[in-house]
């Protein structure tokens, strides 16, 4: 296959082969299947591209509240686009996402009580898709799949319900979302992308949307293998070097030695070193969740891969490490968990978003809980799942506080805002305050590596 890689340089990314079709007029419609936190931003900016946008989704309750322009879990940026936009349109009815210039699957993939991949969703947006898919439409899968899924298991698919083959009568391609949630700079428009095909007209298709999209430069992958599989190793290198700190950090407590100023003194190296920051676990729907695609896909082709589920074993286990800390901390005041009244602040699995899908706060709340511990729960952007309306709320008459969740407004917090409500012991599990003053005011600190 001809290579149609586009220099890393172009941050416009303007058409740099001529034998690139010309982009999808304005005209055109593009249909997003999936308008969650991947799906939503796209389907706005595509509007604000000036494409006739359609939002799908299954969710009749979240098409109700998008249709009134109700979209708590994005940019106030995104927001205000969305207010804006008269050309975008939200449904749950199949019949209104007929004959459409492209069709982009943006549906959540994730996995099953035993960490095998879920389908499912994938599955069922192929088959809608491929029931209205007309000649000459482009398909693009950006949900994140493990390599061969997108052509086992979404184009079959596509192909059976439509009576179309790919490449001949329809283009089909996937371009891996890239979504860092709270990110200002780094948005769905400005986020470098890579795109595979399965033919020469598909990735040139796909290429030539794309570059009308974004604000970014785009790669193209000699497969849609390869394209699956860097988003793969993009989520399981962090997930792999998050689990390196937070293994450092349970060894670094026990020997008494701060990780933290450890990471900042080797990141004076100038290359070969990326720091990472351990933590009281990993959440959102990548990073505890891809690995397992990765690993799964090993297993299908005789492959163990022991190092990535190394990793997950030991994010895993660090909200119950965080409770251990404030078990440990406990006793040596001489009281116990049990009984005890815990202030956990933060839900959210990222500092200032809403977002709590796999959020360790929710597992070290079910611990703290098992070990018959009195809860407490504040997050200001995720009111719906905090017990209290405050901070203060959250903390008066509690005997030690949690952070769950960096948050700026939590980041901001001094000793006197616990000490004034009686906490004298701080777990801090994001290692976001500061230590050296909680120690100077006499409150019991403990950090993660720290």
């Amino acid at each position: 296959m001809k290579s149609y890689a586009i220099e890393r340089e172009l941050v416009h990314a303007p058409s740099v082969l001529d034998d690139f079709p010309s982009p999808l007029p304005s005209t055109s419609s593009i249909v997003v299947v999936g308008v969650g936190y991947v799906g939503l931003p796209l389907a706005i900016l595509a509007a604000s591209k000036k494409y006739r946008a359609i939002g799908f989704d299954i969710d009749e309750a979240k098409i109700s509240r998008l249709t009134k322009r109700d979209a708590n879990y994005i940019t106030d940026e995104e927001q205000e686009l969305l207010r804006k936009q008269d050309n975008i349109s939200f449904t749950s009815r199949e019949d209104d996402i007929w004959h459409a210039s492209a069709y982009i699957i943006c549906v959540p993939t994730p996995v099953k009580a035993d960490h095998t991949p879920d389908l499912e969703p994938l599955k069922n947006a192929s088959r809608i898709v491929g029931r209205h898919l007309s000649r000459g439409s482009l398909v693009v899968i950006e949900s994140t799949v493990n390599p061969g899924a997108c052509e086992d298991v979404a184009l079959p698919i596509l192909e059976s319900e439509s009576g179309l083959e790919a490449e001949s009568d329809f283009y089909f391609a996937h371009c891996p979302e890239r979504v860092n949630p709270g990110d200002v700079k780094w948005n769905v428009r400005t986020i470098p992308r890579v795109i595979g095909a399965i033919g020469e007209e598909s990735l040139a298709q796909a290429i030539a949307l794309y570059q009308n999209l974004l604000d970014a430069p785009l790669q193209a992958m000699p497969s849609i293998k390869e394209a699956e599989a860097v988003k793969m190793v993009e989520n399981a290198f962090r997930d792999i070097n998050i689990a390196f700190v937070n293994e450092l950090a349970m060894s670094f407590d026990r020997a008494g030695i701060d990780l933290l100023s450890v990471i900042e003194g080797a990141s004076s190296k100038p290359f070969a070193f990326m720091p990472h920051i351990p933590g009281c676990g990993v959440g959102g729907h990548c990073i505890p969740v891809d690995p397992y695609y990765l690993i799964r896909y090993g297993e299908k082709n005789g492959f163990e891969h022991r190092f990535l589920l190394t990793a997950r074993l030991t994010n895993q286990k660090m909200p119950k490490y965080a409770v251990r800390r404030l078990s440990h901390a406990l006793r040596q005041k001489k009281r116990l968990l049990r009984g005890s009244t815990v202030a956990l602040l933060g839900l959210a699995y990222k500092k200032d978003i809403p977002d709590h899908r796999e959020s360790p706060a929710l597992e070290i709340e079910k611990e703290l809980r098992a070990k018959g511990a009195r809860v407490r729960t504040f997050d200001p952007f995720v009111p719906k799942l905090s017990s209290e309306g405050t901070l203060e709320d959250a903390l008066q008459g509690a005997d030690v506080a949690v952070i769950a969740t960096d948050h700026t407004f939590f980041r901001a917090l001094t000793p006197e805002n616990f000490t004034r409500a009686g906490v004298d012991i701080i777990i801090d599990g994001r290692n976001c305050l500061d230590k050296k003053a909680f120690q100077e005011s006499g409150v019991t600190y403990r950090g993660i590596g720290r």
